[in-house]
């Protein structure tokens, strides 16, 4: 008996250890990238944040307590892949065909797309939007401070699936890391408030089916459009991609 008190004392200790560094990995790295991106536009577009000093406090608050939703359960899953195998993430690139690694990293970036333009047309809906999105569309014009700005709600809808994900669907750890790695990039410059890329790539044949500031940007001018988050597919499909701002 003391030996399995101890043994789950141990296996708490470890949970709760994970979840703590993952959460504080996920709020350095936002802490880190935004704020490049954030040096990036100071020094691109001088004073295009002028003025929005409080804004970007209170989207680092928000964004702080998002990092703390996001990495409780990346813990979890971390947790219980390396000590009890729980999930589909494996290390050895062998361990499944070598054409699988694009494969699972393009599956994942759909359904991830996928399942932010429904949720996030679901948080358009009047009631919903007041009580929860409200709080990103508080961010006017967003920063690349605002990339994890979410009310606690939200922020579980958005960073729960992912995780939910590598239970059902396998990914070799490499191709998760740069799922994340995506996730986090086009989170921030798609809120930047200016567009990063070039013309020729945003309105290219592959540009027009990608999103980046241009895109999103239109989303907060107009609110009840272009819902994606890599991808313009949904919004084409559904009749509801107006178009390209010009931050």
């Amino acid at each position: 008996m003391p030996s399995a008190i101890s043994l789950s004392s141990t296996g708490v200790d470890g949970l709760a250890l994970s979840a703590l560094a993952m959460t504080i990995i996920v709020a350095v790295r936002y802490l880190a990238t935004s704020g490049l991106f954030a040096a990036l536009t100071a020094r691109v577009r001088p004073g295009h944040y002028a003025g929005l000093g409080q804004q970007i406090r209170r989207e680092i608050g928000w964004s702080l307590a998002s990092a703390a939703i996001y990495g409780v359960p990346a813990g979890v899953v971390a947790w219980g892949w390396q000590r009890h195998g729980w999930t589909r993430i494996y290390a050895d690139p062998h361990a499944l065909p070598l054409w699988w690694m694009p494969v699972s990293l393009l599956l994942y970036l759909f359904l991830h797309d996928s399942w932010f333009y429904w949720t996030h047309r679901w948080m358009h809906r009047p009631t919903v939007f007041r009580r929860i999105h409200a709080i990103h569309h508080a961010s006017r014009p967003p920063t690349a401070w605002a990339a994890m700005n979410f009310h606690p709600v939200e922020a579980a809808v958005v960073g729960l699936f992912v995780p939910a994900l590598v239970f059902v669907i396998p990914i070799h750890i490499g191709m998760l890391g740069l799922v994340l790695l995506i996730m986090t990039v086009m989170g921030v410059t798609n809120h930047m408030g200016w567009e990063m890329f070039p013309r020729w790539i945003v309105h290219s044949r592959i540009g027009n089916w990608l999103i980046t500031a241009s895109h999103h940007h239109r989303h907060h001018e107009l609110y009840r459009c272009n819902y994606g988050l890599y991808f313009r597919f949904w919004d084409r499909l559904c009749g509801t991609d107006k178009g390209l701002s010009a931050p």
